[in-house]
């Protein structure tokens, strides 16, 4: 069983910064490429930013050059860096994990191809 514990979320003005962290725990597979995913309400829950075991990055456009998702594979962590929030960053972001293949395989943008998932932080931006 794994188990996938978020942190960090929190009410921040536009322009602003946060930090979420996510640590993963229990049976996780090895080479397994964790993720962040975002819903707003009356949303679907969408893609934010994904790395996989070597350590590729990968985001949503509308992030780009404001976030920065990080991993440590020794400690089954993974972080995303939130810079420069704007009013549509507002949403529950969830972190998830799961094995795609080899060490290097590129993570799917698709949250039903994700196997586990933490309950979620909550993330409000004034204006």
């Amino acid at each position: 069983q794994v188990r996938l514990v978020e942190s960090g979320g929190g009410l921040v003005q536009a322009g602003g910064s946060l930090r979420l962290s996510c640590a993963a725990s229990g049976r996780a597979d090895s080479a397994s490429a964790m993720g962040w995913f975002r819903q707003a309400p009356d949303k679907e829950r969408e893609f934010v930013a994904a790395i996989n075991w070597a350590g590729t990055t990968y985001y949503r456009d509308s992030v780009k050059g404001r976030f920065t998702i990080s991993r440590d594979n020794a400690k089954n962590t993974v972080d995303l860096q939130m810079d420069n929030l704007e009013s549509e960053d507002a949403a529950v972001y969830y972190c998830a994990l799961n094995r795609f293949g080899s060490m290097r395989a590129t993570p799917s943008r698709n949250p039903e191809a994700w196997r586990h998932w933490g309950q979620g932080t909550q993330v409000t931006v004034s204006s």
